[in-house]
């Protein structure tokens, strides 16, 4: 029996895919995996990634379909445009192996695993006849807010952008308590009508799988049971905690940090991060700085410098940090 993961063009979302690749293989000896790839030429994190598992001795039974884009940007990137371009390459790939499980005793496709980014895939699985599931590497608490706020879209005709910077406190299924409207990230109000399809689509699919776990989010979870939603798979945490593949030349930092943070007592450690992709401005960090220092806590801070303006690099690590803090 085979399955297709698909992840998003971006190392932060294809470690958790793999992550999960693995976690399926060791449940189910019958099950082989194959990851299809989509990522730009320049992107040297994702080739090293693939040739760090492929030499390794992770389950053979996770095979990588590489395909690099041809149309290298030199000037700006969209990602889901880049996303969107892949969908005659995954034709290709689920033709082929069609024609293989047809000719043969080969196993078929017996599912595909979409990034919640790559929902424009599921048309093409749906052309073979292959059922999808999403993969959604955010908690459940999000995504509960996500289809809160597409109810309220399409069903009330309220738009959350109004609820801007307000004070006025909403009830979201998969939240304990009310939440104030001005405290939901920036992003929500600025691209709502994005997340909003995002999760329109993920109800055409079969189920969600959540990075997440019932004792971490036990509320969150159980409001799903009677919502018109998907059904959802909470599947545990799914980090590369063993250090079996690198994307780094230098895997040691790593090492030091855990050794660190051993040393500390329990509970005594504020971490700070934003994802592989997130990053702050020079006056922002000096802010998050001053607030660190004056709390008095241990942190440990995952600090990323922003790409240059203009161009499709990702945030990248300081050289130096006294360049930035104060």
């Amino acid at each position: 029996m085979e399955l297709m993961c698909i992840p998003s063009p971006s190392i932060s979302h294809l470690i958790p895919m793999v992550e999960l690749a693995k976690l399926l293989t060791e449940r189910d000896d019958r099950l082989t995996i194959k990851v299809f790839i989509m990522k730009q030429q320049s992107d040297s994190k994702v080739s090293a990634f693939i040739e760090s598992h492929n030499s390794s001795s992770i389950s053979n039974r996770i095979q990588f379909i590489d395909h690099p884009s041809e149309d290298e940007p030199t000037t700006s990137f969209d990602f889901f445009s880049f996303i969107e371009s892949n969908k005659p390459q995954l034709k290709h790939v689920l033709s082929k192996l069609t024609l293989v499980e047809s000719s043969s005793n080969t196993s078929r496709v017996a599912a595909a695993v979409l990034d919640m980014f790559c929902t424009p895939m599921i048309d093409v699985a749906y052309e073979f006849g292959i059922p999808t599931y999403i993969y959604y590497t955010s908690g459940a608490n999000f995504l509960g807010l996500i289809f809160h706020i597409q109810a309220l879209h399409d069903k009330h005709n309220q738009r959350i952008v109004a609820y801007k910077d307000s004070d006025t406190e909403l009830v979201v299924p998969s939240f304990v308590n009310k939440v104030p409207a001005k405290v939901f990230p920036y992003g929500l109000f600025d691209n709502s009508i994005f997340f909003i399809n995002q999760v329109r689509r993920f109800k055409e699919t079969k189920g969600i799988i959540i990075n997440t776990f019932m004792e971490l989010e036990p509320f969150a979870i159980n409001s799903y049971f009677n919502a018109k939603t998907p059904l959802v798979y909470p599947v545990e945490p799914t980090m590369n905690l063993k250090g079996e593949t690198h994307v780094t030349q230098e895997p040691q930092n790593g090492f030091d940090v855990m050794k660190w943070l051993h040393d500390r007592p329990l509970s005594s450690v504020v971490f700070l991060c934003f994802g592989s992709m997130g990053s702050f401005a020079n006056d922002q960090v000096k802010e998050i700085a001053y607030a660190l220092e004056h709390s008095g806590c241990r942190f440990l801070w995952s600090l990323r410098k922003p790409p240059p303006s203009g161009g499709i690099a990702s945030p990248s690590d300081y050289t130096n940090l006294e360049e930035i803090l104060p």
